[in-house]
């Protein structure tokens, strides 16, 4: 073999080597940039997920705070307590005698409810054209009391006849209103009790009716007929 056809193999080789190389340079490229196109992807897709994630929660706790407040809501709604209003089996009269004598006034609320009385109850005896003045106040200034009676409770009045002029004489009925929160503000009513068909024996004459109370002692006590 000549020198010179030895040197054409070696250059045919060198070149051949070269281009392999090259190649393979080629390849790995590709690869890497594969590789970061599929991390960027993930990342991307990762990314996205996160935050529909978020919103999906953020919307969550939006729609359950909405309905803890409209729970809210329909809770308070509940707990309102209506007006008691009076019948002739809801409201009893009875007469003390003796040196404390007093005609109690009683109210049952006989509902499962509980329900809320203002101030006094008006009382117009034998269908007198004003009620019994009020002990606690006057009609045009009153004292604001307002209790709760609960369901299936009681509440009370009294009208002091510790006197011949308080006791007067024998009523033959009585016309029941509720009271409202102002002066001249009436929440339900009139009844008439009619004090004969009962069988019972009320004398008031110039006396005065006390506020509600939750308890008999209570209103005698506001009456001045209590021990």
């Amino acid at each position: 073999m000549t020198a010179r056809r030895s040197r054409s193999r070696s250059a045919a080789y060198a070149a051949l080597a070269l281009g392999l190389a090259g190649s393979l340079a080629l390849t790995g490229c590709n690869s890497h940039s594969s590789k970061k196109s599929k991390k960027s992807s993930f990342s991307s897709s990762s990314s996205k997920t996160s935050k529909t994630s978020k919103t999906s929660k953020t919307k969550k706790r939006r729609i359950i705070g909405g309905s803890a407040a409209a729970g809210g809501a329909a809770g308070t709604a509940s707990r309102r307590v209506s007006d008691c209003y009076p019948s002739t089996y809801k409201v009893t009269f009875s007469q003390q005698t003796g040196p404390k004598s007093h005609v109690a006034v009683k109210f049952k609320n006989s509902t499962s409810r509980d329900c809320k009385l203002y101030n006094a109850p008006l009382l117009r005896f034998n269908n007198a054209k004003a009620p019994l003045p009020l002990l606690q106040g006057t009609p045009g200034h009153l004292d604001g009391t307002r209790i709760t009676v609960p369901a299936h409770g009681y509440a009370y009045a009294v009208i002091p006849t510790n006197t011949a002029a308080a006791k007067g004489t024998e009523q033959k009925s009585v016309t029941i209103d509720f009271m409202g929160i102002s002066a001249s503000s009436v929440t339900h009513g009139p009844v008439t009790v009619n004090f004969a068909e009962k069988r019972l024996h009320i004398s008031v004459g110039k006396s005065k009716v006390t506020n509600w109370s939750s308890s008999l002692h209570g209103a005698q006590l506001a009456g001045g007929v209590g021990n």
